[in-house]
This record gives structure tokens, C-alpha cells and sequence, in this order.
């Protein structure tokens, strides 16, 4: 499985506050990125595979829904996370 619960928590203990910090906007959007980037390149190999491609259309949304969130609750915090990622914005 490409997203295990090692990995995880590699991604809560970078962009979290520690490594239980499930819920912050930061590590949310790191999760969702980190899916994100596995399911483009699994739908570039497998380009008819429409479940798929709607699962990825809804985590896009999810994502830019907690970063318009995080736009308007703490700018620096979204400027911080947009440069982490390296995110267009």
C-alpha cells in the first residue's frame, strides 16, 4: 500500500505540530498533497480509470477548501504551507 501508517506519520511530524497532530489545516493539506501527486501519476499509467480520476477531482477540492480556509484564518500560516508544498499559489 502506497500509504501506510509510517508514512503517515512522517507527514503529521513535519508539517504537524508533533506527530498525533491529525487535525491541523497544515498536515490535512500535506496528506491531501501527498495523495494527490500518487493518484496524477497512477492516472497517467491508467488514463480509462474513472473512479480514480473522480477520487482525485474530490481530494483537489478538499485540498483547496482547507486552503481557502487557512487563506482567511492565518495568512502566514497558508503562505508557509503554499511554499512547503511548493504550491502554485
Amino acid at each position: 500500500m502506497y500509504l501506510d501508517s509510517a508514512k503517515k506519520k512522517e507527514i503529521f511530524e513535519k508539517y504537524g505540530e508533533n506527530a498525533t497532530d491529525t487535525g491541523s489545516a497544515e498536515s490535512q493539506i500535506a496528506l491531501f498533497s501527498y495523495r494527490i501527486s500518487h493518484l496524477t501519476e497512477h492516472l497517467k499509467k491508467n488514463r480509462k480509470d474513472y473512479g480514480t480520476a473522480r477520487s482525485l477531482t474530490k481530494l483537489v477540492g478538499q485540498r483547496r477548501k482547507l486552503l481557502k480556509y487557512l487563506y482567511n484564518k492565518d495568512i502566514n500560516r497558508y503562505r508557509s504551507i503554499i511554499k512547503e508544498l511548493g504550491l502554485r499559489k
